[in-house]
């Protein structure tokens, strides 16, 4: 009986295991947010780039690329 009980145990890590695509995507969000830094850092006060453009990145990168690097999980 002891047997059957500790099969179904499920550990929190093993739910959360990161594959390949989950740290590409990850990066590629790290990648997002470094431009998106870089592009504000350069322009002027009221250029595209610091207004429009680096704001879009850095969007793209915290609010949807790293959520899904996290939350993303490929079909078996």
């Amino acid at each position: 009986m002891s047997e059957k009980k500790q099969s179904k145990v499920v550990h929190l890590f093993e739910g959360w295991a990161f594959r390949k695509i989950n740290y590409l995507i990850f990066l590629v969000g790290l990648l997002l947010i470094v431009f998106g830094y870089i592009i504000m850092a350069t322009g002027e006060v009221d250029s595209f780039q610091s207004i429009t453009l680096a704001p879009i990145l850095l969007f793209l990168g915290y609010l949807v690329a790293i959520p899904i690097a996290l939350i993303y999980r490929s079909k078996k």
